[in-house]
């Protein structure tokens, strides 16, 4: 739509939710911003459409295994989420996007943790 100002999502705070995220759910043994035996590498977009109401799609791609090495497996998780109709810099961009975040993450640790057995093998 014309004249929207930029949508502001700092990778800084994607990166500190899903580490947080990452911690919370305790899927590995520690969580943390540095390397270490198993790399988890998460590609993250987001769109924004106008339909009558902000549609916000987020794309992960992420890869997991050894550091160092190629990844064991990857992954792909897409979510879409709807707005409000009208933009501004708060809750209306905010929430839905959130949400979308909260759902992908949710199915990318699903995955993640339903191939643990990949994972224990694959590091010996």
């Amino acid at each position: 739509m014309p004249g929207i100002a930029l949508l502001e999502w700092p990778a800084q705070d994607l990166r500190s939710a899903v580490i947080d995220y990452i911690q919370s759910r305790h899927t590995f043994a520690s969580v943390r911003d540095k390397p270490a035996n198993l790399t988890l590498t998460i590609k993250t977009w987001l769109t924004m459409r106008f339909r009558g109401n902000y549609h916000y799609s987020l794309r992960l791609e992420s890869a997991l295994g050894p550091s160092e090495n190629p990844p064991i497996k990857s992954y792909l998780v897409e979510k879409e989420t709807v707005g409000s109709s009208v933009r501004w810099l708060t809750a209306s961009d905010q929430s839905p996007i959130a949400e979308a975040v909260q759902a992908a993450l949710d199915d990318l640790l699903t995955q993640i943790e339903a191939d643990h057995l990949l994972y224990r093998n694959g590091l010996r």
